[in-house]
């Protein structure tokens, strides 16, 4: 199984990226692998996903990510099953 922290030579410097922003006043949403305590006490929302290979973390984080756009769409009233211009993008050859 991997170790949490996929690359060990990039955490170090998101970490310090998330601090930067929370500092500037902003709230932070969190994705990290099951296990990594270094970001928890500078994430307002943690959402935790499993260990993965580093190739396959894309994989793993989109599903949470797709969650969270169609929650956020939905909350500011946008109509989630009807995007705007997806019928002019899907018929223009």
């Amino acid at each position: 199984m991997p170790s949490p922290r996929g690359s060990a030579h990039l955490h170090p410097k998101v970490v310090s990226n998330i601090q930067e922003i929370r500092a500037r006043g902003a709230r932070t949403i969190v994705i990290a692998e099951e296990g990594d305590d270094d970001v928890r006490p500078y994430a307002d929302t943690l959402i935790q996903v499993p260990c993965t290979p580093t190739l396959l973390a894309p994989l793993v984080t989109t599903v949470p990510l797709q969650v969270f756009a169609c929650e956020l769409a939905l909350a500011k009233g946008h109509d989630v099953d009807q995007p705007r211009n997806l019928a002019k993008s899907v018929t223009v050859e």
